[in-house]
This record gives structure tokens, sequence and C-alpha cells, in this order.
């Protein structure tokens, strides 16, 4: 079999498995060290709303986001390595608005390059920030309008 035949089969074998499953996000799981803290930042600085955890006990807290996808909060000891480049994204029509607010929270942010109080213009020319929840974890907010 020719190369750009076997190619073009593993590509259609690919986009067939894909597309026949129809995959949407349903939720991120982060463990976090003091779980009360966590609910705050998530519940009053990101303004996310703390549904039901299906029974799951107390050590284990549930938020939505306005498109149903879902944060779960564990609290736990293990450490988790954090890194800028592994982050949930979330976006907004209003990122100069959440900048201010952010200030006046005394929550830092910054650019890509970790230059404070300013955004990051990517070549599309989406505005993005990364800042830190209480645990370490970095988060990006952009502008995007998916």
């Amino acid at each position: 079999m020719r190369e750009e035949n076997r190619s073009a089969i593993i590509l259609f074998a690919a986009t067939s498995a894909t597309n026949r499953f129809n995959f949407r996000k349903d939720h991120d799981t982060i463990r976090v060290k003091d779980l009360k803290t966590s609910v705050n930042f998530y519940g009053n600085i990101l303004g996310l709303e703390q549904i039901s955890n299906g029974g799951l006990g107390d050590h284990i807290k549930w938020f939505q986001l306005n498109n149903k996808v879902q944060l779960h909060l564990v609290e736990s000891d293990e450490v988790i390595e954090k890194k800028k480049g592994v982050h949930p994204a979330f976006n907004t029509g209003n990122l100069s608005e959440f900048m201010d607010f952010l200030r006046t929270k005394n929550i830092p942010f910054e650019n890509w390059k970790g230059e404070k109080d300013t955004v990051t213009i990517r070549p599309d020319g989406i505005k993005q920030i990364y800042f830190q929840d209480p645990n370490g974890y970095w988060i990006e907010v952009n502008d995007s309008e998916i």
C-alpha cells in the first residue's frame, strides 16, 4: 500500500472514531488542601454555581459553569505539582471588568510571560490573563467567544 493511501486511511479512521462518540466536556477535578477556602474562591470570586455532589460526602464539592460543565473539588493532602502550562481556561465577554474585580480583591494576575497586571494577546487577537487559586493552580481567563 502506498504511504499516501495509508495516511488517508489512518486519518479517516481517527476522524470517524472521534465524531462517532460526540464527546462534550463534562467536568474537571482538582485536589485542594483547604476545601472551605477553595469553595469560597470558586463560589464567591469566580462566581461559579455550587451544585449537589451526588451524595459523595463532605470532602467533595461540585460547581457548574453557565454551559453546564462542572468543576469538582476534592479535599486531599496529596501534593500536586502546579504548572502554568496545565490550567483550566474560562472565557468572558467582560475581561476588563473581571481584571478590575481581581484588583479590588487583591488577586494578582499576569500575562503568559509573567508580566504583572497585563494581558497576553494571542496571534488571533484573543486577550488572556493568568492567576492562581488558593491552592496554586493556574487559571486562564480570556475573551474568546467560543
